[in-house]
């Protein structure tokens, strides 16, 4: 089968960081970590697994940093080379184990890409034990190699491959009614919608959503499918994307420039004025979002997220920064902010205990959830280059979620 592999070595990493300085080509060159290779297919680990056909596999905001060499080494302590990337997935089940019930070959299934203790072989740990799996304390151990995510484990494959394999308890069959495209943001979706099930904004609230990208744009969406009252700001970099978190039901949009005169457009939305320190930035007094999402990973969009928020507000940061430099914490004491980590999804309460895939694919399947516009670009595996390139000219190609399509996705 095709699949991308991503290998890294010493002297790959040291070349793609240093030539990576003045082409993002060297990203995906022959001196990259990254490479097309022919690999086996995948073989079912046991008798609870399922062989899944690649329909279509995403290009995920953290799959860039990972090609970038941009990320934090820290997680590579929870990964196993090499590995094929990819854990935003649509695909077609082809082969399941003895004990499978759940699926058939033939159905369309999404599958929720973490690989807690369920997936290992091992019993349950006490956070798997209370439904949070995504904080499973095991992902080294067990039946499988060491990784946080299908897409980081060289054992179970990615999505950037023309088949991996998955535990029964990651596999979701998707309904007639909603399009691969649609299926394909089952899981950012699920990202973007766990930290409001955690720790909801409430109607009277403002969030301000920084960055339009697709995780943005689909804490918008999670946002109005709730049907939260909240006042959502969307804080976005170019006009198309402030346009399409208009559509999805953003209540005002503001784009950003150099400096920091987008601060004025926030100040005046939430009633606050600016001052102006010695050095830097102006700092917003008297005003401020109850609730921020920032969903960018850059160092300016965290320091955006602490300044722009009210004091006692929630920051919950969504686009995995890494080791951010330049970042000014003084807001985080002097306003006494609530940041949250949120990392992937779990069990939630939501009409019961349900896991969070479970309540975006019931909206999608009921109509009341409609993102599959947002699939803008699709590619061969073959062409992976210019998906790169694509994916990450935003600017150029008015982009939101670029994909691998494996013969049988949207054109």
């Amino acid at each position: 089968m095709r699949a991308l592999v991503f290998h890294p070595t010493v002297p790959r990493y040291l070349a793609t960081r240093a030539l990576g300085r003045f082409s993002r080509r060297a990203y995906w060159s022959a001196l990259s970590p990254l490479s097309l290779r022919e690999l086996p297919e995948p073989r079912l680990p046991g008798p609870e697994w399922i062989k899944v056909r690649t329909r279509l596999g995403g290009i995920c905001g953290s799959d860039l940093h990972l090609l970038r060499l941009d990320t934090s080494p820290y997680a590579s302590a929870f990964t196993s080379f090499p590995f094929v990337p990819g854990h935003e997935n649509v695909g077609t089940a082809v082969e399941v184990g003895s004990a499978v019930r759940e699926v058939e070959p033939g159905q369309r299934v999404v599958v929720e890409p973490v690989l807690p203790c369920a997936t290992r072989g091992i019993g349950p740990c006490r956070f798997c034990a209370r439904g949070d799996y995504h904080l499973c304390e095991r992902t080294t151990e067990g039946t499988l190699a060491p990784g946080l995510l299908m897409g980081a484990c060289r054992d179970t494959g990615g999505s950037w491959g023309e088949f991996f394999v998955a535990h029964r308890s990651q596999v979701f069959p998707v309904p007639g009614s909603v399009s691969d495209a649609n299926a394909l943001l089952v899981e950012p979706m699920a990202s973007a919608l766990h930290p409001l099930l955690r720790h909801p904004p409430q109607d009277d609230h403002t969030v301000l959503v920084i960055g339009g990208g697709i995780i943005g744009q689909l804490v918008v969406a999670a946002l109005r499918a709730m049907q939260s009252r909240a006042r959502v700001i969307l804080l976005a970099k170019y006009p198309f994307q402030a346009e399409m978190g208009r559509r999805l039901g953003a209540d005002h949009t503001v784009l950003v420039g150099p400096g920091d005169r987008y601060y004025e457009e926030v100040a005046e939305l939430t009633g606050g004025r600016l001052i102006r320190p010695m050095l830097g930035r102006r700092v917003l007094l008297g005003g401020g979002a109850d609730w921020v999402a920032e969903c960018t990973g850059t160092e300016r969009a965290l320091d955006d997220a602490l300044r722009l928020a009210r004091p006692g507000g929630t920051v919950i940061p969504l686009g995995l920064p890494a080791i951010p430099r330049t970042v000014d914490w003084t807001p985080l004491w002097l306003k006494e902010l609530q940041v949250r980590g949120s990392y992937t999804y779990a069990v939630e309460t939501w009409g019961g205990k349900r896991r969070t895939l479970e309540i975006v694919l019931d909206w999608m399947a009921s109509g009341q959830v409609e993102v599959g516009f947002l699939v803008t670009h699709t590619f061969p595996l073959e062409q992976f280059p210019k998906a790169f390139q694509v994916a990450m000219a935003k600017a150029e190609t008015a982009a939101f979620k670029v994909a691998f399509a494996f013969g049988s996705g949207p054109p």
